[in-house]
């Protein structure tokens, strides 16, 4: 046998070491090859979690029992349920209550609602009664809750995998900041590309804090605001790895196309009460906004090999570009998911079945492929629609500006850190679970965590760097309390997209 010296054994053992210590290139630093980022719309947490793991099994629902030794929540109970300082008491939406209204989630009127940390005037600030679809309730719908008669996918998740109930927006307001925030934690540097005139209420300071319309996109009417917003976000990061990645949505495939080229994006669904929506929605896609990683005509990547990297799609896709990749074992290293808009889960055109039945079919089909070994399955919410909860967060962005209320008239803070104005933050509380062979089981985190942390986990588990400019990824709490990487547990939960029940 020949034998070794030290260096030579050492030379030998290099590659293993760089694959360990995550160094060696693409490589990652945990056992997570796959990132699968699931984003949905409008939810607070107290919203879906209020009283979880309790569920009232009303009759003709489907059926919700805790497993045994399954820990508690930071929800609703005692007198937030019975003496609730606000101008209503909280109460339980039936499934046959899906559809309801929208509810108002601006960056001012959130604000306004929390009250100081008082989180007693959701009523009078953000409530949205229109006798259509309030189910009755009147202005008082903003303190419904669902449970796990409805929401049941989501509670059953959480029961084998692990949640988080103390995970914010990074700042107040509706869904195009808790988009950007996700890819980039950081929403200032926009310039208004079009003004219709109502623009000063979407953007302060170069800070976008409403829902203005990305620049690099056909879709958008010419009824609307635009805005192009500079700096880096996660896929420039990504790309200068080499690794793969994408952005899925449904409804990004042109409907048609114009003769001069641009893109047309009518497609719609029905939600369960036959109301149609538009399946793309543009200011849900965060990296239209940046002209580095934007896919203005909608162009269709030019295989299925070239899904996840840079071609004339630009790694901006239709959501079913992603199945066609998983079902081609050609899965990117991080992909985002937006459901077409009648189950994203958007009250006003979505609600809480249509959204089941996306995500359980989604998870099902993931759990079903080799890449689930390796795979991590990230679920959040954009932004919690103005719906009520009882969490005030702590103030750790800082805002003086026209469109701020938290603690005064324009005053978040005193703003004395020379912070960018209009990211007051953390915002409202949001459900999020971490769904993996590799997730910690029936298992609840109480670390403080925001959208910017799902970016700092894709950052350091390929050695990205930091975006810089004052992204919120720099000081984002961790997700790593959420696994458990020293053992490989052979768990899939296949669940029925009706019932949201396991099959």
């Amino acid at each position: 046998m020949r034998k070794l010296n030290l260096q030579s054994l050492f030379r030998m053992c290099l590659p293993m070491l760089a694959v360990f210590s995550g160094n060696a290139q693409n490589t990652p630093t945990t056992p997570i090859k796959h990132v699968v980022v699931i984003f949905q719309e409008n939810v607070s947490f107290d919203h879906y979690f209020a009283t979880y793991p309790v569920a009232a099994n009303s009759p003709g629902e489907p059926v919700f029992v805790a497993r045994r030794n399954t820990p508690t929540v930071n929800g609703l109970s005692g007198p937030l349920m019975t003496k609730n300082p606000n101008a209503a008491q909280p109460f339980r939406l039936g499934r046959d209550q899906a559809v309801t209204c929208d509810q108002d989630h601006d960056y001012t009127d959130e604000q306004k609602s929390f009250n100081g940390g008082l989180m007693n005037k959701f009523v009078e600030f953000v409530s949205v009664a229109t006798p259509s679809c309030d189910n009755g309730y009147g202005k008082s719908l903003v303190m419904g809750y669902y449970d796990g008669n409805t929401v049941t996918a989501l509670w059953n998740y959480a029961q084998h995998f692990a949640m988080n109930d103390n995970s914010f927006s990074d700042t107040f307001g509706p869904s195009t900041p808790g988009a950007v925030n996700l890819v980039a934690g950081q929403t200032h540097g926009a310039t208004v590309v079009r003004d219709v005139g109502t623009a000063a209420t979407q953007v302060t300071s170069g800070t976008v804090t409403g829902d203005a319309r990305p620049a690099f996109d056909d879709c958008v009417p010419s009824t609307l605001n635009t805005v192009m917003l500079s700096g880096l976000n996660v896929g420039d990061l990504l790309n200068k790895k080499n690794i793969t990645w994408g952005w899925f949505q449904g409804g990004f495939k042109p409907s048609s196309v114009n003769a001069d080229g641009t893109a047309v994006c009518a497609t719609q669904h029905a939600a369960i009460n036959g109301a149609l929506t538009n399946d793309y929605i543009p200011h849900h896609e965060p990296f239209q906004y940046y002209k580095s990683t934007s896919n203005p005509h909608h162009l269709s990547p030019s295989s299925t090999a070239m899904i996840g990297k840079t071609d004339q799609a630009n790694h901006q896709y239709d959501l079913a570009d992603f199945f066609t990749a998983l079902d081609a074992s050609a899965l990117p290293a991080v992909s985002y998911l937006k459901a077409a808009g009648y189950q994203d889960g958007h009250a006003g055109y979505s609600n809480p079945l249509d959204e089941q039945t996306f995500l359980v079919n989604t998870i099902n089909r993931l759990m079903n492929r080799p890449e689930w070994d390796s795979t991590a399955v990230v679920v959040l919410y954009d932004d919690s629609d103005g719906w009520y909860d009882h969490v005030m967060p702590p103030i750790m962005s800082q805002s003086v500006s026209n469109l701020d209320a938290l603690t005064g008239s324009g005053l978040c803070g005193s703003m004395t850190d020379g912070a960018y104005a209009g990211r007051c933050g953390p915002g409202p509380r949001q459900p999020f679970l971490v769904i993996s062979k590799y997730a910690r089981s029936n298992f609840v985190d109480h670390s403080l965590t925001t959208h910017a942390s799902v970016l700092r986990f894709i950052e350091d588990n390929w050695n990205l760097g930091r975006i810089g400019d004052q992204s919120f990824d720099e000081n984002s709490g961790s997700l790593l309390n959420m696994f458990d990487f020293q053992l490989l547990r052979p768990r899939t939960l296949i669940l029925d997209p009706t019932t949201g029940q396991p099959i």
